[in-house]
């Protein structure tokens, strides 16, 4: 018996004096993909700064993606451009054979909120879009990550493929879906993606379940006062609409979101609008049970045109399925994270972040907390990202660092500030950094790749089949037109 348990013994220890050179070898090659992300780190801030200064909306992208490709394919990288019918869209490939390792990019920017880098509102003159979700910096961290995974495959002969995705349109636009629609990501092993963020965290997690279209009222114009019984307002049915759905929310689950904005509502109030436009937006964590709102907002619309005597029509604008979860692939991402560590403020950098800080409201976070990494566990946002179908094809793992002040909603002048100046940046370089970290170790794990498989299939069921939410539509290359 002693001696079973001896060689027991024998058998382990021998097992783990291998493993000390495998892991030994494993974080030299990390150490080298950090130090090529640092030699190039001041052509990575230039590289964000300019499509901060581009702030170009979903689908319109073009020197934001031409300048990413540009970088790429001088690294060696084969571009293939317009992917998906989407002009802005690319896959950037460098290696061969398996593993597939993906990396997300996105550079979009939103309308309506530009900001100069100041600790006070001041949008930029004749500037209306910004990057208030960081897309400047999760394009560039992206790419920065892909170079030097490249460096690594290059130098050490390792057997795989790195592939950067290019993805316009991620604010409303799902431009991730047409790609996942095309196939784009049929042969991936793992994706790869990150976002900025108000702190540090490599948690699994999930997000909503979205779908937007535009309802469009078309009635009959007339001259308000002389004529009011010719007319048939189309304002009327927006209205009538916007109420009946108000009403309704009294009657949906908890955690169900729906939003509009009235994007088209006459010119004149002396004249009967003939034609009214409502953008709307409906949110779940469960695709059935969003499938069930949206079809009672639809009876809304109907019931508003035949009570108004207008006619209805509708564009659906966009759809994204809730993120699904990988623990496996996302535990590899956590571990490189904390190996960064979280972000370190200057002097000068604490004194814009305090000042920031005094702007927000109700921040959940201190100032403090960015150098610090949130402690893994499962959450649930409240937003939505094309992400989410990526996620229900591949095994997908993500992160958020502290590229904003903590505390910084998304969306707003904050973020846009302290993205676009070395807050911002030492984020997105720990995000870059992270994420090729993560890349090697996937590379030197082939037992963990197919667990993260695994994984998904247990966790999207056998009899899962994948359709998108946006239906069969060509993707709205003018919807921020």
């Amino acid at each position: 018996m002693q001696l079973k348990f001896s060689k027991h013994i024998t058998i382990i220890l021998a097992f783990f004096i291998l493993l000390i050179p495998f892991y030994s070898y494993a974080q030299t090659n990390k150490k080298e993909v950090k130090k090529s992300i640092e030699r190039r780190a001041k052509d990575y801030k230039k590289i964000a700064m300019s499509i901060w200064n581009f702030a170009e909306v979903g689908y319109q992208e073009e020197k934001s993606s031409g300048l990413l490709k540009e970088t790429l394919s001088d690294e060696g990288f084969s571009i293939e451009s317009g992917v998906a019918e989407i002009p802005t869209a690319f896959v950037a490939e460098y290696g061969s054979g398996k593993p597939i390792i993906g990396i997300l990019a996105e550079f979009d920017a939103l309308p309506g909120i530009s900001q100069q880098v100041a600790t006070v509102r001041k949008p930029i003159e004749n500037q209306g879009a910004g990057h208030a979700c960081g897309h400047h910096l999760f394009g560039t961290a992206s790419t920065a990550a892909a170079i030097a995974v490249k460096d690594y495959l290059k130098k050490t002969g390792q057997k795989g493929t790195i592939r950067l995705y290019g993805t316009p349109a991620e604010e409303g636009g799902s431009g991730k879906v047409y790609m996942v629609r095309a196939g784009l990501f049929d042969d991936v092993d793992v994706v790869l993606h990150w976002h900025a963020g108000d702190r540090n965290t490599a948690s699994t997690s999930t997000s909503m379940a979205n779908r937007s279209a535009k309802f469009r009222f078309h009635g009959y114009s007339a001259h308000a006062a002389g004529a009011p019984e010719k007319g048939r307002s189309s304002l009327d049915a927006v209205e009538a609409m916007n109420h009946m759905v108000n009403l309704m929310r009294e009657h949906i689950p908890d955690g169900s979101r729906i939003h509009y904005v009235i994007t088209r509502g006459g010119n004149a109030p002396n004249v009967v609008p003939d034609y009214a436009e409502v953008f709307y937006y409906v949110r779940d964590f469960n695709v059935d049970i969003l499938e069930d709102l949206w079809a009672r907002v639809i009876k809304t619309a109907e019931g508003a045109a035949l009570g108004t005597g207008t006619r209805l029509e509708y564009e659906i604008i966009h759809g994204n399925r809730p993120v699904l979860a990988n623990d496996v692939a996302q535990r590899i991402m956590y571990d490189n994270l904390v190996a960064i560590g979280g972000v370190k403020y200057t002097r000068e950098e604490k004194v814009f972040a305090d000042q920031i800080h005094e702007t927000l409201r109700n921040p959940n976070l201190e100032v403090s907390s960015a150098s610090a990494v949130q402690p893994y566990k499962f959450t649930r946002g409240k937003g939505s990202t094309d992400v989410g179908d990526v996620s229900w094809m591949v095994p997908t793992a993500g992160l958020r660092t502290a590229t904003w002040v903590p505390g910084t909603s998304a969306h707003t002048w904050q973020a846009v500030s302290a993205g676009g100046m070395s807050i911002g940046m030492k984020g997105m370089m720990n995000a870059a950094k992270t994420i090729a970290g993560t890349a090697v170790d996937l590379y030197n794990n082939p037992e963990a790749v197919k667990n993260a498989k695994k994984e998904l299939i247990e966790r999207r069921g056998q009899t899962f089949n994948y359709y998108s939410l946006l239906g069969d539509r060509e993707p709205p290359l003018d919807y921020r037109k």
